[in-house]
């Protein structure tokens, strides 16, 4: 949860160190983390491992942080279950005393996707002000845009309007946050905005909570700056190969 902001573990450090590594040759152009240590140190990390974007400042955003658990927070996961037992109620549906519902995670998570929109389209017309749209199809290289999984998933998945070959991509954003609160920021892609998944992820994988320093990685495409119709698809869900 939130209120216990300890740091990470040495396994924790050592799983850091492996998304890092896995995520090396990818260029990012913003890196937002939960500003809850445990979070903190693990983007520093990846980023201290990163041949592109070592020198990127942080950005750290309260409405990345873990879902709140009240007065479970601090406690076995045990004690969450059996609260949620004594109630009448499931987890992770169930809600302690002082913790947040479902609903207001995934307003959070709402509420940061559609400022990481707004970001992306602002940076897309500072660009063309600056150079114009004909020079915005050059500049970058192939290699600055070959992501790790790609050979965990079909090249369909990541074939692009021109064929396949290399694309702008006016934002690469690394954001850092937290299991359960990544599963509502998921659920929300899939049910309100129609998110595209891949062929071969079962339903059980998509409602699973990632493991320590999973990768998901998700194409966003907002046509003509449309920040109400974003087109989303998933190129993979809780990749965890690195570790």
């Amino acid at each position: 949860g939130q209120g216990v902001d300890e740091p990470l573990s040495a396994t924790g450090f050592r799983q850091a160190d492996a998304a890092g590594l896995f995520l090396s040759n990818v260029k990012f152009t913003h890196v937002f983390s939960s500003d809850l240590l445990r979070a903190k140190q693990t983007a520093a990390t990846i980023l201290g491992k990163n041949k592109f974007c070592k020198d990127l400042e942080i950005k750290y955003d309260a409405r990345l942080r873990e879902r709140k658990y009240g007065v479970a927070e601090g406690r076995p996961l045990t004690d969450l279950k059996a609260m949620a037992k004594a109630a009448g109620e499931q987890c992770p549906s169930f809600t302690p005393s002082g913790g947040e519902t479902l609903d207001e995670v995934r307003e959070r998570a709402r509420d940061f996707f559609e400022f990481l929109c707004q970001l992306a389209v602002e940076l897309d017309q500072k660009e063309q002000d600056m150079h114009g749209a004909a020079s915005r199809s050059s500049g970058r290289s192939q290699e600055e845009i070959v992501f790790p999984w790609t050979n965990h998933c079909s090249e369909a998945e990541l074939s692009s309007d021109n064929g396949g070959t290399s694309k702008m991509l006016d934002a690469n954003i690394l954001v850092v946050s937290h299991g359960a609160y990544m599963r509502n920021w998921i659920g929300y892609f899939v049910s309100d905005l129609s998110c595209t998944l891949p062929a071969n992820l079962t339903k059980s994988q998509l409602s699973s909570v990632s493991p320590n320093t999973g990768v998901s990685h998700f194409i966003i495409k907002l046509e003509n700056g449309n920040l109400l119709k974003p087109e989303i698809r998933c190129v993979c869900l809780n990749q965890d190969s690195h570790l």
